[in-house]
Order: C-alpha cells, then structure tokens, then sequence
C-alpha cells in the first residue's frame, strides 16, 4: 500500500506566519485573483489553522432586489475563495523551512475539484464575514470547510470543498 504525506485538522497552534508572507498571500487573493475584486473578498484574518474575510454588501452584489439579498453565486464564490486561501494557508505552515518567495509559487497548480455549499438563511446585511478552515491536506487534495456569516454572526451558509494540490 503507497504511503501518502498528510496534515489532518490544525497545524501547530504556536506555528506564526512571516509578515513577508501575509503580505504576499494577501497580494496574490485581493489584487492577482482579479474575481476576488469583483467580489470585494478582504482578508481579515490569515493564521495556519483558519483563514477569514469579510465582502461589503453592494448593489452590483444583490440578487433579490425586493429584499436587497446577496447573489447565491456571490455566497458559492466567496466560499470557494476561501477555501483555496485556506488550502494557500496549509501549505505554506507545512513549507515552513522555505522563504516566504519561495511559498507563495507553490499555488500555481492549485484548483477546485468539488464544492457544495448549503444555503441555511438569507444573505441580507450590511457586510458578510466568511471563515475557513482546511480538514486534510494530502500530497495531491486537500479538504476544507467554509462558513458565510451575517455582520450579527448568525451563520447564512456553509461550503465543504476538495482542492486539487499537486
């Protein structure tokens, strides 16, 4: 039986990222993944273990306009942005040994295989805070969870997806 590498639930809760790496993370989601501008996605958070942002409610986002509530595929989107910054996240906490530069090229070959997401309550607000996290990361797919939130906290949707790695 082929033995695979794996990193299941949290890294080290002691592990802290480099600036240098925030930074560029950072770059990469808001400004290189130009659909990330369009949906307005803000990192509000980047640790090893869960990543968070927030989107801005706007008009260009609405999709019941009688009720001013967000667009679904803006909530699917979103989820799925976060999950790829999380999957972004766990693999540099396990490349720890490398530069921060030398980190960031390793998202190159990383894309969604799967994504669900379940829609639990209407997407009415003022902005909408999203989290994720990573449940497995293999050699070749990782597995995440995703939550989309109400300004109140109250939980709107949730997503789970499987991103290829390698």
């Amino acid at each position: 039986m082929a033995k695979t590498l794996s990193v299941d639930v949290a890294p080290d809760a002691a592990l802290q990222f480099e600036p240098a790496f925030i930074a560029g993370l950072t770059r990469i989601f808001e400004e290189s993944i130009v659909f990330n501008q369009v949906l307005g996605l803000k990192i509000t958070g980047i640790t090893p273990a869960k990543v968070s942002a927030r989107i801005a409610m706007r008009h260009e986002l609405v999709g019941h306009y009688s009720y001013n509530r967000i667009h679904g595929g803006v909530i699917s989107a979103g989820l799925d942005a976060m999950g790829g910054l999380a999957v972004m996240a766990a693999i540099g906490a396990r490349h720890m040994d490398e530069a921060p530069e030398q980190r960031l090229h390793r998202f190159a070959k990383l894309g969604t295989i799967d994504l669900r997401v379940d829609y639990l309550r209407p997407g009415i607000g003022e902005h909408f805070n999203l989290h994720a996290e990573v449940m497995r990361l293999g050699s070749r797919v990782a597995s995440t969870r995703m939550e989309f939130l109400g300004a109140d906290g109250k939980l709107l949707s949730t997503g789970s997806a499987a991103y290829i790695v390698s």
